[in-house]
């Protein structure tokens, strides 16, 4: 798949998520089979770039080719200097946001607020798009709510104005993340265009991946949400895609040795102090995605020297609460090895009856 003079590994992208997608979370994700990643959203007002959060969202140091920044606002001559700052400093793509919901963005007529404005959608995109010489995509929603559900009209606005792809979330505003996402009007936008399309919103595994895809007609996917704690769910939907069979997931090992090297870079990103906090809220959902909620009953629990889940809910709650590097990198290992002696446990019970099975115990 092509972006403007980039051929994209995989036709898959990962989502700009607030808090989540910062440089060594993108990394990790291209590193696992995403095509592209987007930066977490920058405001195009540039009197607040002064700030470490807003320089940590900037720095792309060592970042593989192409190079994304996302940028939000409302007005077009901010968000002109905001892409034209960003392109010099080394932005290979600019994405514009019209789809975040958050009301502190929309209350700045910004985000998918945008969308109720399609004068204003179309003066924003045509001014960028003359400003900076790199591709500019759009990341947008169907409307603003469902009676209001304009994104056709936005996107042909978008290819007039000369945007290189869009990437549609399947909810309107309104929506917010409630409910089921909805991809007929992806495939009415697919069908309106002829730029890439990604195709966005409750996409969590290669059945899903490939039913979309037929369903909408769109170019590429667009991972989000499911992309927490299972980064490596990229390798899994491409291989999906391309030899119509499921990748199993990685064993315990791996996820382990994935999520500590995840770790280390956010120590070496935000330094000891505030790593150690983001990487809290990864450990979460690393736990919940991979493994899930099951329990293996105390009663089974009889072997000596064995974890029990209690054992490991503990560990947990530790790993949560650690203060430093040193600590929380020793827990998170003891954390396994109480999980994997859990899921053992399970196995030998006859609770489960394969490996997948047996790690979802756990």
């Amino acid at each position: 798949m092509r972006l403007g003079p980039y051929t994209l590994s995989a036709p898959l992208a990962l989502a700009p998520m607030a808090g989540v997608t910062d440089r060594p979370f993108r990394m990790l994700c291209r590193r696992l089979g995403a095509g592209i990643a987007a930066s977490e959203m920058v405001t195009s007002d540039v009197r607040l770039w002064d700030t470490p959060k807003s320089r940590r969202r900037m720095d792309h140091a060592g970042e593989p080719e192409p190079r994304v920044v996302q940028i939000a606002g409302g007005d077009a001559e901010a968000m002109v200097e905001a892409a034209r700052r960003n392109a010099d400093a080394g932005a290979q793509i600019i994405d514009i946001n019209m789809g975040c919901p958050a009301k502190k963005v929309c209350n700045k007529a910004a985000g998918s607020a945008l969308l109720r404005d399609e004068a204003l959608v179309a003066a924003i995109l045509e001014a960028v798009v003359r400003a900076v010489e790199v591709p500019v995509t759009l990341k947008m929603r169907t409307g603003w709510d469902p009676s209001r559900r304009n994104g056709v009209a936005v996107a042909r606005i978008a290819e007039s104005a000369g945007i290189a792809a869009l990437a549609v979330h399947g909810r309107t505003r309104a929506d917010h993340y409630e409910g089921q996402a909805e991809y007929r009007t992806i495939r009415e936008i697919k069908q309106a265009v002829g730029i890439p399309v990604f195709a966005n919103g409750d996409i969590d595994c290669g059945v899903k991946a490939r039913a979309v895809l037929a369903q909408t007609g769109a170019d590429g996917l667009m991972i989000g949400r499911a992309a927490q704690g299972r980064p490596w769910i990229f390798r899994q939907l491409q291989h999906f895609l391309t030899r119509e069979s499921e990748l199993a997931p990685p064993a315990l090992d791996e996820v382990r040795d994935i999520m500590l090297a995840h770790f280390e870079q956010l120590y070496a990103f935000y330094g000891e102090h505030a790593g150690v906090r983001v990487a809290r809220k990864h450990f979460g959902w690393y736990r919940d995605a991979a493994f899930g909620d099951a329990a293996v009953p105390a009663h089974q629990q009889t072997e000596p020297g064995v974890a029990s889940e209690r054992d490991r809910d503990v560990l947990f709650r530790r790993v949560r609460v650690a203060e430093s590097a040193t600590e929380q990198v020793r827990l998170v290992s003891e954390w396994f090895e109480a999980a994997r002696q859990c899921a053992g446990v399970a196995r030998d019970a006859g609770m489960v009856t394969d490996e997948s099975e047996w790690r979802a115990s756990a």
